[in-house]
């Protein structure tokens, strides 16, 4: 099974790394897709994958990396773009 997923991640998220912690993790898991800052200090990404990739993506943006204080993680269903990669903006 294959799924997407767009998710908004809000907290100290920005100038910790996140989008490349991110990048490289998404990669070693197999999923597609995208990571961005927002102008409000959120990190958002899009996501597209095998089910479980994109859960255990999911997962690791609850925390992501070391530096990071996650405060909120919101999930929201997505229509997959056929990404075949996946990109910092």
């Amino acid at each position: 099974m294959s799924k997407a997923v767009d998710v908004r991640i809000t907290g100290r998220v920005q100038g910790v790394s996140f989008r490349a912690y991110a990048r490289d993790q998404a990669r070693g898991l197999g999923v597609a897709g995208w990571v961005r800052n927002e102008p409000d200090g959120a990190v958002a990404a899009h996501l597209e994958g095998p089910d479980r990739a994109v859960d255990a993506m999911v997962a690791w943006c609850r925390h992501g990396p070391a530096y990071a204080e996650v405060e909120q993680v919101r999930v929201e269903h997505a229509v997959a773009t056929g990404a075949e990669t996946f990109v910092i903006r």
